[in-house]
């Protein structure tokens, strides 16, 4: 891409590597240099937290609020009903409306983190579609809204096009979801003049659905901005473990485990994900890109410090280096690592050290746990764990006990 842009959010997250296209570089460049644009994100309630997947895009509101802007976090009250297909295998579980409001309320804890909201006007702003979908009439709908699609140009998408030659089954139910979503668009430029919505490459036809719908119905001129879809050097899907899902949320996993996982990343992806996950200036993000070695731990250390204070706190960060200092610099235990707390009535008579490696997340089976112990990765208090078939009393467990699977990821046990 040889554009040059004029507008600091524009130059921001071109440099910073955010941008994977967009449908209109020069009139929303353009629109951005005039004054503050209203921007969005739509995020359906399917967890009680976002996760490390999330993070890229709320990254992306964050800088655009720091730019002059005003972004929304469109919460989908209202979409959630239906599901997302877009590149999945099956349908999406249905929640209940209790659980999507609990859902939205602990995604909205996270975002309070990166963005500021108010009433003010550069103030973020949190929506929820259920205001306006919740009480659509259907054949109104259909009516002025639905002769707008043509089913031949949205089964030409690729997220649901991949469904469909997999032979899968697409229920009526989600093929609906992308005309809510480009409702979702022309809504929130009728009601406060939102002009860009932003997100994932996978939602490039979404995006563009709400624009065309926009132009048809308001006559408005909009646009579309997508970020990549991001990989680790080693073609990995960012934020998955083995743990499971990297949680943003201090109660799904602990700010240690959170800054463990940054301090692990790879040598390769240092100097992107420092430009991507913090506000390091870009020169000092490829200064640190370029260490090799040794050094380049540094590098890592200020990735999990800057990203670890951005989410929970400078202090947490600074407790989880110092714990992984102790523990690894000088076989400590430190006090801050993830913790399985187990009660007397658990433990019994004992309790499997294979079952101790699962529960506490270091593996994803038994199975598992017992080919980390065949394969000489485990050790129970930085000794080597050799007997699959140990089992633990409540004496052995008087006092905290620390596990670990390789020798960057560790948990305590203890009895509460």
């Amino acid at each position: 891409m040889t554009y040059h842009p004029k507008s600091d959010f524009m130059a921001t997250i071109m440099e910073r590597g955010f941008l994977a296209d967009c449908t209109d570089y020069q009139g929303l460049d353009d629109a951005l240099s005039r004054g503050p644009v209203t921007a969005y994100i739509g995020y359906d309630a399917t967890a009680r937290s976002l996760h490390v997947g999330h993070l890229l895009n709320i990254m992306l509101l964050r800088w655009f609020q720091k730019t002059g802007h005003k972004p929304i976090t469109l919460m989908g009250g209202g979409t959630t009903k239906v599901g997302d297909p877009s590149f999945r295998a099956d349908e999406r579980p249905l929640l209940s409306p209790a659980q999507i409001d609990d859902n939205i309320a602990g995604m909205g804890r996270v975002f309070s983190q990166y963005l500021g909201y108010g009433a003010g006007d550069g103030d973020a702003m949190m929506l929820n579609n259920a205001e306006w979908l919740d009480g659509l009439n259907y054949l109104d709908f259909l009516r002025d809204i639905g002769r707008h699609f043509s089913v031949n140009r949205m089964l030409s998408f690729e997220s649901v096009k991949s469904r469909l030659d997999r032979e899968q089954s697409l229920s009526f139910l989600e093929f609906n979801y992308m005309i809510l979503q480009a409702y979702d668009f022309l809504e929130l430029n009728r009601r406060h003049g939102c002009l860009l919505q932003m997100g994932g490459s996978d939602q490039w036809g979404n995006i563009v659905n709400g624009i065309d719908l926009t132009r048809r119905v308001l006559d408005h001129e909009i646009y579309g901005l997508t970020t990549p879809l991001l990989t680790t050097s080693d073609g990995r899907k960012m934020g998955k473990s083995q743990g499971g899902a990297i949680w943003l949320d201090a109660e799904m996993l602990s700010p240690y485990a959170f800054w463990q996982f940054w301090r692990n990343t790879t040598d390769a992806d240092t100097g992107r994900f420092l430009k991507l996950f913090t506000e390091v200036p870009v020169e000092e993000c490829d200064r640190m890109g370029r260490l090799e070695g040794s050094e380049i731990n540094e590098a890592k250390i200020l990735l999990a410090n800057e990203v670890t204070g951005l989410l929970h706190g400078p202090e947490a960060a600074r407790a989880a280096e110092a714990t992984a200092r102790e523990v690894f610099e000088k076989g400590g235990v430190g006090d801050d690592l993830p913790t399985l707390v187990l009660s007397a009535e658990e433990v019994g008579d004992g309790i499997s050290v294979v079952q101790l490696i699962v529960r506490s997340g270091l593996a994803g089976s038994g199975k598992e746990a017992k080919r980390l112990i065949a394969d000489n990765g485990a050790r129970l208090d930085d000794q080597p764990l050799t007997d699959a078939g140990l089992v633990l009393d409540r004496g052995a467990l008087s006092a905290p006990i620390k596990l670990s699977a390789g020798k960057k990821r560790h948990a305590l046990v203890q009895l509460g």
